[in-house]
């Protein structure tokens, strides 16, 4: 008999640090999955890239066994790791709170450029100069 789906789960983890606490112990505990080899296993995959918000998606059969996918981080992530600041403005348009150049832009791209429904590199550097421009982020020409 073949594995039915019983869920699809989609949440955001830190990279190489995740605990049964929320938001997997709640995401997964309802699902009947065993929580502390979900962890081992994502903090395997993920140490790496300690530190970094990483979005996962979870499926989970009906035997209780699951498998997961991550993803790359969010381009706000990327952003503000690459303008060095902790968080975006409350009012883009009036305050700036840093910049990014062409090349950062076009580096964050080639890492989101698999997770993106854009068809080239040039199309995805300009989705995510937009996503900038929305944080309160000068883009550079």
């Amino acid at each position: 008999m073949a594995k039915q789906v019983v869920a699809e789960i989609k949440v955001q983890i830190t990279g190489g640090q995740a605990t049964p606490a929320p938001p997997v112990g709640t995401a997964l505990g309802p699902h009947g999955v065993n929580i502390g080899q979900f962890v081992q296993q994502f903090n395997e995959k993920t140490k790496d890239m300690a530190g970094t918000t990483i979005p996962v998606v979870i499926t989970v059969y009906n035997d209780r066994s699951f498998e997961f996918i991550t993803k790359s981080p969010p381009a706000a992530v990327l952003l503000k790791q690459a303008a060095q600041i902790a968080k975006g403005s409350g009012s883009p348009k009036a305050e700036k709170v840093g910049m990014v150049t062409q090349d950062q832009l076009i580096e964050i791209a080639k890492v989101k450029f698999e997770d993106m429904n854009a068809p080239n590199l040039e199309h995805a550097a300009r989705t995510i100069a937009g996503t900038a421009r929305s944080m309160g982020l000068e883009v550079a020409k």
